[in-house]
């Protein structure tokens, strides 16, 4: 487990201008009611179930759906399923090029939650599965296979790679600590949005993160 652990939400740049004017990057729930403005990856199939089946035994009101997922590495399964582009439940095709990753300190962000009233949790798998199990005692954190979390090389550890951080309704854009992308193409799309922001990650070009 590493002594201060990171979590990491991935977008398309272009919905970085949205989450900016918003303040926050809203989950499933909100941005179906609000329909922002940007590209949409991810499963229809899974998001739906998320979002109308799916609840948290922490917190068995609340819909997965209506949290903003983290995992808790870059270079997720998610992402590898986006570069290929050819999964039949994936209705983008964009591949991974324009694909961000938006880097949060996992402590910061409880202590942001638990000041603002904003329920949390953790799965130990996919929180889009039929059958997951959900922690919310950062005691429990240890219960993470943090090895498959860090492996490059997933096969036979592929449910415990896609544990998932889950914060109720929307994840403030000031606790966003670095920004990673691709390449010098999208490093500058960034770097211009950024240009008006209030806070401003640092944005890195780290191939590392992607496939």
């Amino acid at each position: 487990m590493p002594a201060k652990p990171k979590i990491y939400h991935i977008v398309h740049v272009d919905r970085i201008p949205s989450i900016l004017a918003n303040d926050a990057i809203w989950c499933d729930a909100e941005v179906a009611r609000r329909s922002p403005p940007g590209t949409t990856i991810g499963m229809n199939a899974i998001k739906r179930r998320r979002l109308e089946e799916l609840t948290l035994s922490c917190s068995p009101d609340l819909h997965v759906g209506d949290c903003v997922p983290f995992y808790f590495c870059p270079r997720s399964i998610m992402l590898y399923l986006i570069s290929q582009a050819n999964h039949p439940d994936l209705a983008y095709r964009g591949g991974q090029g324009p694909i961000v990753h938006l880097e949060f300190d996992l402590q910061d962000t409880i202590s942001w939650a638990e000041q603002h009233n904003h329920r949390w949790a953790f799965t130990l798998s996919n929180a889009g599965a039929r059958y997951f199990e959900d922690l919310c005692d950062l005691a429990q954190l240890d219960r993470i296979d943090w090895d498959a979390v860090q492996a490059r090389d997933w096969r036979g550890c592929k449910e415990g790679k896609q544990a998932e951080f889950l914060l109720e309704l929307s994840a403030p854009w000031q606790l966003i600590s670095r920004i990673g992308v691709l390449s010098r193409q999208v490093y500058d799309k960034v770097a211009a949005i950024l240009q008006a922001a209030s806070h401003s990650p640092d944005v890195e070009i780290i191939p590392e993160w992607y496939y």
